[in-house]
């Protein structure tokens, strides 16, 4: 049998608080990371991706209060992401009861990072995120820093070498497409999972159950991580607006509005939804 196509809620995090944006930029606060998480381990998630999206900017690493919260309360892998500079602050987080660690402008930075951290805390722990922003020449780049720095690294190229320094997993996300409901990139997974045998990570661009199908018959992608979707069908019934006076822009929270381009929808909708059209994930 197949593996299991996997489905992966991603959450944003700045300082207390889940955020959302477009194009990983205009975050906007839609609650507490714990609430989601656990509503979606409950919901049948096969793992979940925290990003500290102000990490680098603001030179820290701030989840391991809310990554012992939820590891308390969901048995299913955890990925966290965001500052991660050194050996040390890997070890901090899995101890705080992570499974896997997200390393991008330390990769970029120093890509022997990842051969060090492979060897030390073994390739299936370590996951490489590329950032990705298409060129005017159709070029696929690496981006750090949510997509506000720019690399002179190709990112087909920069999957291919993550690959051989150790890393046991990408996750690629399409600067262009994150937010929007517009769809993944698919022509950008496919060179990706065309050129690297590891498994491969989609972030950027679902709106729709369709835009997920679409994806994972397209290529030989190995999961999603989907953060507005899941998050907009969350906030329909757990819309709180209590303790939000941190780092955080609470408008959307305040205002009922909803978002176009995007239908939401929980995790076991979707799951039946591909079960149904032949593609095999854990319900």
């Amino acid at each position: 049998m197949s593996v299991a196509f996997r489905i992966i809620p991603r959450l944003d995090i700045k300082g207390p608080n889940l955020v959302k944006g477009m194009h990983l930029e205009g975050l906007r606060v839609l609650g507490k990371p714990e609430d989601f998480a656990k509503y979606y381990y409950e919901n049948g998630a096969d793992e979940l991706i925290y990003q500290d999206v102000v990490a680098s900017l603001y030179g820290r690493n701030s989840l391991h209060e809310i990554i012992t919260k939820t590891a308390k309360e969901i048995f299913i892998p955890l990925t966290v992401g965001g500052g991660i500079k050194t050996l040390e602050n890997i070890s901090d987080i899995l101890r705080s009861g992570a499974d896997k660690v997200c390393i991008n402008t330390a990769a970029v930075n120093d890509p022997e990072f990842i051969s060090r951290a492979s060897k030390m805390f073994g390739a299936s722990t370590i996951v490489l995120a590329i950032e990705v922003i298409i060129q005017e020449n159709g070029e696929y780049m690496a981006f750090t820093e949510n997509g506000r720095n720019a690399t002179d690294r190709n990112a087909i190229s920069w999957a291919i070498e993550g690959q051989k320094l150790g890393a046991g997993e990408i996750l690629i996300t399409s600067v262009d497409n994150e937010g929007t409901g517009c769809g993944i990139d698919t022509e950008l997974m496919s060179q990706v999972t065309d050129e690297v045998s590891i498994p491969v990570i989609a972030h950027g661009g679902i709106g729709d159950k369709s835009d997920v199908l679409e994806l994972k018959k397209s290529n030989n992608i190995s999961g999603v991580a989907i953060a507005s979707m899941f998050h907009y069908d969350f906030i329909t019934f757990n819309r709180s607006l209590d303790g939000y006076d941190e780092e955080g822009n609470t408008e959307f929270l305040k205002s009922n509005r909803v978002v176009s381009n995007i239908n939401p929808s929980t995790i076991k909708k979707l799951k039946k939804y591909l079960s149904s059209n032949g593609i095999n994930s854990r319900l």
